[in-house]
């Protein structure tokens, strides 16, 4: 078709000349038609691919600091606040955590493909070791604050809206009961990682095609015989594949704990949000607990919407091992974070300011903003961008009811040495 219209144009071009021409020679105050140039020969430029804007840049941040305080990098939770012990050689652990990573071939491997190339792996190694040094001797949440910011470059990450706008959220490593075997109480299963699943051909298969709209049809399906252990409630289940790993109190006495060992290819999907979207409950204050609390006073609706997140996670027993990071070392409770690993640097210092849920008299828990030295040691397939950051509370009930309730929007900054 395209050819044919192309030749009726020029068939047409043909007749409407002549007569122009006959005109020309008529009228002789008509200007000639222009001669035709030589066609423009020289070369089409080529786009030119916008850069990529950095997930972190540097700040000023001055090393004056009159009400401390309110100034980034006051940490007393170091040295213990409000009658509770500090938790420096919880700090010291975390840091020594990182200085292990970095000596690996994958460390090595990441920061040669980092894109801000003044963060290299030597000066995050080296930033680390000071900090140690600087923590092991300071002896207040003073001392330590002054020499951070006189010693130290703060970047700061760009966060969601470029503004520096970074989302918090917070997970910790849940306790529960389990059996080694199923029987009629403990009949939801986690499962071990198929000794084929490289091989697995993508798309691949979705949750519900691997455990069912019940979550009881693994043995039908490619999961047969790779029971782990068996949970009594879905839900406690469930929980273990979001946070991704696990505490285990056993049916016959004994401990052990579970970890993350792998997962099919799927992005995540909220469960919150789709009860928000089917207007199940309301999106503004949507917590942890309401969740949780939602599904126990309506179990039926398990199989509704928690096939809505596709992904399927698989784990493996770490025999009473704390939860361990995406870089292959244990997470401290509230010393580690999880971020987007594409943009930062994996086990650098970092520093996050936001308000986060304390322990009170009472049972109670109230929102303090602070600021806290944490190392990235850990992501998530919900940690997307540089204005997500998810920190580590650390195991049990507390830790769960803190991380629940978590939210809000603060800051992160990553700290290196002055060049």
């Amino acid at each position: 078709m395209r050819k044919t219209l192309a030749l009726l144009s020029l068939s047409l071009g043909v007749v409407l000349v002549n007569p122009l021409w006959s005109a020309v020679a008529q009228v002789p105050n008509l200007l000639p038609l222009p001669v035709p140039t030589a066609p423009d020969r020289s070369p089409i430029p080529i786009p030119i691919t916008p850069e990529i804007a950095p997930p972190l840049k540097p700040i000023a941040i001055g090393s004056d600091c009159t009400l401390r305080q309110s100034c980034l990098g006051w940490d007393d939770q170091i040295w213990g606040q409000r009658g509770k012990t500090g938790d420096r050689n919880a700090l010291l652990a975390s840091i020594d955590n990182s200085l292990l990573y970095l000596t690996k071939g994958e460390a090595i491997a990441a920061y040669q493909n980092y894109p801000l190339k003044e963060i290299t792996l030597d000066r995050v190694r080296r930033s680390l070791l000071r900090f140690r040094q600087l923590v092991v001797s300071s002896k207040s949440a003073d001392q330590l604050q002054a020499a951070v910011r006189r010693e130290f470059v703060f970047y700061q990450s760009v966060g969601n809206d470029g503004k520096g706008t970074v989302k918090f959220t917070a997970y910790y490593e849940p306790v529960y009961t389990a059996s080694r075997v199923k029987t009629e109480i403990y009949k939801y299963p986690l499962y071990r990682l198929p000794p084929d699943f490289s091989q697995w051909p993508k798309p691949h298969p979705k949750r519900i095609d691997l455990e069912g709209k019940d979550g009881l049809q693994g043995n039908k399906s490619k999961l047969r015989g790779l029971e782990l252990l068996w949970f009594r409630d879905r839900l406690d289940a469930y929980m273990v594949h979001i946070q991704g790993s696990a505490q285990i109190k056993l049916t016959n006495g004994q401990t052990t704990s579970i970890g993350y060992a792998g997962g099919t290819d799927y992005p995540w999907t909220s469960i919150g949000k789709e009860l928000a979207k089917d207007g199940k409950l309301p999106l503004n204050g949507l917590t942890m607990p309401r969740l949780i609390s939602y599904f126990r006073q309506k179990p039926q609706e398990l199989n509704n919407y928690l096939p809505r997140w596709e992904r399927f996670i698989f784990f493996q027993e770490t025999n009473g091992k704390s939860a361990t990071g995406s870089i292959h070392v244990p997470v401290t409770a509230e010393r580690s974070i999880a971020t987007d690993k594409s943009l930062m640097p994996p086990g650098a210092l970092a520093l996050i300011y936001n308000s986060f849920p304390y322990p009170i008299s009472g049972g109670k828990l109230e929102r303090r903003t602070v600021s806290r030295f944490v190392l990235d040691q850990d992501t998530g397939s919900a940690i997307k961008g540089p204005g997500r950051v998810d920190y580590f509370m650390g195991s049990g009930k507390l830790a769960g009811d803190r991380a629940g309730i978590t939210g809000g929007n603060g800051s992160l900054y990553y700290l290196l040495l002055k060049e």
